[in-house]
């Protein structure tokens, strides 16, 4: 992966990195040749991603933090910082949903999704940017958004709305800090088969979903790496407030 989509030496941070996209995410920067920060709440499975990018001849290290507490954000980046130097890029991925129609929505499950998928991705750019303010670092934050905060789909409403701010909040964030040389981008994916997605696709429901994608298929992660390595890297350095989606052409579909 050399070349313009070239890493090398430079400090990614990925939050939500312990499985799912944001491991894969991890995986495919590391062999761009960046040093890698992996966050998330689970030390065991952080640690199984290290192993995995060490194993492929990639520099890792873990950093178990809570991306809704800003004292454990703060303390992440400290350890990131004197592990790596300061973070050039920050992978903004952590997320959680329910599902559950909005008239049987419980008050914790609402703060619980809006909380990590919007307040955290606020508390971990705002963080990460007043570094890279502060050491003269022009980096590049990636915020993982989704067609859900384009278009709505029942029984989701903290997810799709959620993801609507992260779609908002990543063309303010570039809008004020472009001056510091920090490019805000979002990735909005469509329905991509993961560890956890892979079981309900398979079911007559799944199955009838994949058949409204124009592309007649789910997405796979690494369908994800093309627009990934573009806003990470120099390829993207006139990118800022671009919202990409990669869905399959699920959003041009007909209503």
């Amino acid at each position: 992966m050399a070349g313009l989509f070239d890493l090398v030496d430079r400090h990614v941070l990925v939050t939500g990195a312990s499985s799912g996209l944001g491991r894969h995410f991890a995986l495919r920067l590391a062999e761009a040749g960046a040093r890698i920060t992996v966050t998330a709440r689970r030390a065991d499975a952080l640690a199984e991603t290290v192993v995995r990018i060490e194993a492929a001849g990639g520099q890792a290290r873990a950093a178990v933090m809570d991306v809704t507490d800003s004292m454990t954000v703060e303390a992440a980046l400290d350890l990131a910082e004197a592990s790596f130097g300061p973070v050039a890029v920050l992978v903004n991925n952590a997320g959680v949903t329910v599902t559950r129609a909005a008239l049987d929505l419980e008050e914790d499950e609402w703060d619980r999704v809006v909380d990590t998928n919007l307040k955290g991705v606020w508390l971990m750019a705002q963080a990460t940017a007043r570094r890279m303010v502060r050491t003269d670092t022009r980096g590049s934050i990636i915020n993982v958004a989704s067609i859900l905060g384009l278009r709505v789909a029942g029984g989701v409403a903290p997810y799709a709305v959620s993801k609507a701010g992260v779609v908002q909040l990543t063309k303010s964030l570039a809008l004020e800090w472009a001056r510091h040389g920090i490019r805000v981008n979002a990735l909005a994916p469509g329905y991509i088969r993961t560890e956890l997605s892979g079981a309900f696709f398979d079911t007559d429901a799944g199955k009838a979903l994949i058949k409204r994608i124009p592309q007649r298929r789910l997405g796979e992660a690494g369908d994800l790496d093309g627009a990934l390595l573009l806003l990470a890297s120099d390829a993207g350095g006139y990118m800022t407030g671009s919202v990409i989606a990669i869905d399959g052409g699920h959003l041009v579909s007909g209503l």
